[in-house]
């Protein structure tokens, strides 16, 4: 098997760091007190300074006419379908280089299933592609993903909002939690059960429907301040009596779960390379530091304990990286979904990031804590992305269910 990066990544990775030093970093440094203050980055109802948002939107447009933000949408809606091979590598060199910054993550690349050309917008019908899709590949729209509830997370089936036909239209009523970009999209992707009786057998009745988030009935009530900042992403979505034309819904009707979950799955490579990428910045931070920072007559690289720290961090990155390469390797090579794998990749990758960005802190002592440094930041990070796109104890019991099943390839 060859392990080296493919020619054609490494050039679109090369190009993506030219871009991001020439054209978003003097931007971040211009902006600096405003990016990097969360007193003035958010409002005090927790939503991003409108300046904020325009710097973001600023971003977008600029990374999608030089072709990156597009790039790992479906080639159907405009973009150049890189696939999840790209998409780790890619995010694994954006986090290696610039981690913890304010105008990339999510911004220079969107996330690859809740926003920019989501697999999902697959389903529209063509007057709707031909009406949002140029607006969202260019960065100027954006849009979030209504999924999760305050009680349906890992089990989506268990949502509540209801959507009833009424004539032509859809009447749709519920509340979503944790959406995020919520607060500032143009557009939703807004599940609903349409067929209870299905959806209580698990085989469907769940539906899809593209929503434009200014329509009367869609509110965003708060924002969902996260690990100790003063704002945040996620916010709290209230539908009340929101009426959506039988055309909006996206794919089939009854049918939208499905949609959901290969968005999902495609993906967690990605945010794998993050954190693969974000845990050997720290690790470089904390060899670095291990050399001049000197206790009882002599470095700190010369004592056993932290040599060991190092070590075990190295061992953990060479292991989630090998994992990711092969799962990616693996998800282009296969007719069949390797949803064990994939599971594996994602709790594994984020615990990994977590515990290494917990020795290179450790290493560091009191400076580790500082806020100077971002390691705080990037351990804060870790720990989040933990929760998000299925929590590690779901994927943990989906690897079970695969190796109770029959699969126990490791191949």
């Amino acid at each position: 098997m060859n392990f080296n990066i493919p020619e054609d990544i490494a050039e679109i990775i090369n190009a993506l760091k030219q871009f991001v030093n020439k054209v978003v970093i003097p931007l971040e440094d211009a902006n600096h007190e405003l990016l990097y203050n969360e007193r003035n980055y958010y409002m005090e109802d927790g939503r991003r300074n409108p300046e904020v948002e325009a710097l973001r939107r600023q971003v977008r447009k600029e990374s999608a006419k030089a072709g990156f933000y597009t790039m790992f949408g479906d080639k159907e809606l405009g973009g150049e379908g890189f696939g999840p091979l790209a998409s780790l590598l890619v995010n694994e060199a954006l986090g290696k280089n610039f981690p913890n910054r304010k105008l990339i993550e999510h911004v220079v690349i969107p996330s690859p299933f809740t926003n920019g050309l989501t697999p999902v917008l697959k389903g529209l019908n063509q007057a709707l592609k031909d009406k949002f899709l140029e607006g969202i590949g260019s960065g100027e729209k954006t849009l979030c993903f209504g999924l999760t509830e305050p009680d349906a997370g890992s089990d989506v089936w268990g949502i509540k909002t209801r959507a009833v036909r009424d004539g032509n239209d859809w009447v749709i009523n519920g509340t979503k939690q944790w959406i995020s970009n919520a607060a500032y999209a143009d557009y939703c992707l807004l599940f609903a059960v349409t067929n209870p009786e299905l959806q209580a057998k698990r085989k469907g009745g769940i539906t899809c429907f593209f929503v434009e988030t200014k329509s009367e009935g869609f509110t965003v009530d708060s924002i969902i301040a996260t690990m100790g900042s003063l704002g945040g992403d996620a916010a709290i979505i209230s539908i009340d009596n929101l009426r959506i034309p039988n055309e909006n819904i996206i794919g089939e009707l009854d049918n939208g779960f499905t949609k959901a979950m290969n968005g999902i799955n495609n993906g967690r490579l990605g945010m794998s390379g993050k954190c693969i990428g974000s845990a050997q910045w720290a690790l470089k931070k904390a060899v670095e530091y291990s050399k001049i920072r000197r206790t009882f007559g002599k470095a700190i690289e010369e004592h056993q304990t932290i040599q060991n720290m190092l070590a075990e961090c190295a061992l953990d990155i060479y292991a989630a990286r090998n994992m990711a390469l092969h799962c990616a390797w693996k998800i282009e090579n296969s007719t069949k979904t390797p949803t064990k794998e994939i599971s594996m990749v994602k709790a594994y990758c984020t615990e990994m990031m977590g515990r290494v960005y917990d020795r290179a802190i450790q290493i560091h002592g009191g400076m580790g804590l500082s806020n100077e440094l971002q390691l705080e930041e990037g351990y804060r990070m870790a720990r989040l992305l933990r929760i998000p796109d299925g929590t590690s104890e779901i994927h943990r019991r989906t690897i079970a269910r695969s190796l109770l099943k029959g699969d126990l390839s490791f191949q």
